[in-house]
Parts: structure tokens; sequence; C-alpha cells
């Protein structure tokens, strides 16, 4: 059901973006634009504009309808009364411990601290 409303809702979605495309711009927000009035003889009869009305009106009563399709079966809970969830390691595998002592980090901190830094060396010209 759900599926059949969303196809019905896309194929109304389309056709109304189309029948907004298709319409004559008038360039009123900028103060440009052909003659004739907000109700002038072509601005009411219109085929566009009524079928973009129509199309508008489908597509607010589809959003409507699935919305209303989507919470129907959701059943009212609280997160109050829950209890929380016992805390275990993912998989169920025992943490290990990290090694200490034994980590590459380690040994190269140790090789380091066992020779002293060199003095640097004055440039060479050539």
């Amino acid at each position: 059901m759900q599926t059949v409303v969303i196809a019905i809702h896309l194929m109304i979605v389309s056709a109304l973006i189309g029948a907004v495309l298709l319409q004559r711009s008038e360039g009123g927000g900028l103060g440009i634009g052909g003659g004739g009035g907000f109700m002038s003889s072509r601005g009411t009869a219109n085929l566009l504009t009524r079928t973009t009305a129509v199309l508008a009106g489908g597509f607010f009563l589809t959003s409507l309808f699935l919305s209303w399709l989507a919470t129907y079966d959701r059943k009212p809970s609280s997160i109050i009364n829950t209890s929380p969830a016992p805390i275990s390691a993912p998989g169920g595998a025992v943490p290990v411990a990290p090694p200490t002592g034994g980590g590459i980090l380690d040994q190269l901190q140790k090789q380091d601290q066992a020779q002293p830094p060199a003095a640097p060396a004055p440039p060479r010209s050539q």
C-alpha cells in the first residue's frame, strides 16, 4: 500500500515540477514583465495555473496520507520505564590488556636513550 502511494506521490511531484517550469515567468518580483495585471483574463483561466493548483493539492494530500501511514503501526513507548541494556564487550570477547614493554615503540625509545645525540655539524662550502 505504501509503495503504491509513494509511486503516485512521485508521479505527482514530477508533473508538478514540469507544470511549474512550463509556466511563463512574469518577473513580478523584479518589477519587470509584460502587460496585464494580477487578475487579467488569461491569468485566472490558464490551463497550467489550474493544473498546478490541482497537482499541488494532490501533493499535499499524498504527503499527509504518507505521514499518517508511517505512524499507523507505531506503538507508544517510553524511555523512562525501560531498564538499561547490559554492557558487554563486542562479540562476547574478553578484553585483553595491552602488552607492557614489548612493543616496537618501547624498543625504539630505549634505543634512542642509549645513544647520546650527536653534535650538529657545521655547514660545508663547496
